[in-house]
């Protein structure tokens, strides 16, 4: 395993995130679909490892190769996001086993990398719900954080209208997908705010059997109107997709 700039190895990470672990956050993840191994470590402990590493586009690689949970999640935080290359990010998405990772931490990657307009657009069209999930998930990423001019504000209009269309006739979780592409649109792409709205009311009530947890679908409307324009937060773009 490499050394680095930073001088910590993949293994001295497993190491300290494994020490990291609470079984009582595990648990919490395990309700949540997250598969074994898993340490149960705290998003808010990782950051601590976050603010050393920085970005390293190997060592991410080499955590999520490890197939451990909370390593694979890290590894998306850290990651050199430009440096990730489209067989980088396809291979993240095949080991990708629960719907964290399927849902933030791949599509996250992917929206901060060269490739995440044309795999987002590719993976939507995949008749494997995970992929669909991601797709549409890194296609939400990259309009909250990219300027609207260097968005396909056409393209992105298409894509509303087949949500509204298709969406009922979607398995949960892509179902789940699709409603939150359409908050992201209509929060941070002012242009298009009304006609995810318009839609909202053509699509009417989206729900979505989201497992053994509190998890629930927002309303698009309610969520636009209520959180983001009460709050004079709409077109206001995110610096980063990760959190």
């Amino acid at each position: 395993m490499s050394n680095t700039s930073h001088g910590l190895t993949a293994q001295e990470i497993l190491d300290q995130l494994e020490s990291l672990g609470a079984e009582s956050y595990k648990r919490v993840l395990l309700k949540h679909g997250v598969p074994e191994p898993c340490y149960g470590t705290k998003i808010s402990d990782m950051q601590k490892i976050v603010k050393r590493v920085k970005k390293d586009y190997r060592l991410a690689l080499e955590l999520y190769d490890s197939g451990i949970y909370d390593a694979m999640y890290l590894a998306g935080l850290i990651a050199d996001d430009i440096k990730m290359t489209k067989k980088d990010l396809k291979g993240w998405l095949s080991k990708a086993k629960c719907r964290m990772l399927v849902s933030w931490t791949v599509p996250w990657v992917a929206a901060g990398s060269l490739h995440g307009w044309e795999l987002g657009l590719e993976w939507i069209e995949s008749k494997k719900p995970d992929v669909a999930i991601a797709g549409w998930a890194t296609l939400g990423s990259i309009v909250s954080v990219k300027p609207d001019d260097e968005l396909d504000l056409k393209l992105l209009e298409s894509l509303i209208d087949r949500i509204a269309t298709e969406i009922h006739q979607q398995s949960d979780l892509v179902r789940y997908q699709m409603n939150a592409f359409l908050i992201s649109v209509g929060s941070y792409v002012a242009p298009l705010t009304t006609k995810v709205l318009e839609a909202a009311k053509k699509i009417g009530k989206v729900t979505a059997d989201l497992g053994d947890n509190d998890c629930k679908v927002p309303d698009i409307t309610e969520y636009i109107v209520g959180k983001v324009k009460a709050k004079g937060l709409i077109g206001k773009k995110r610096k980063t997709a990760k959190c």
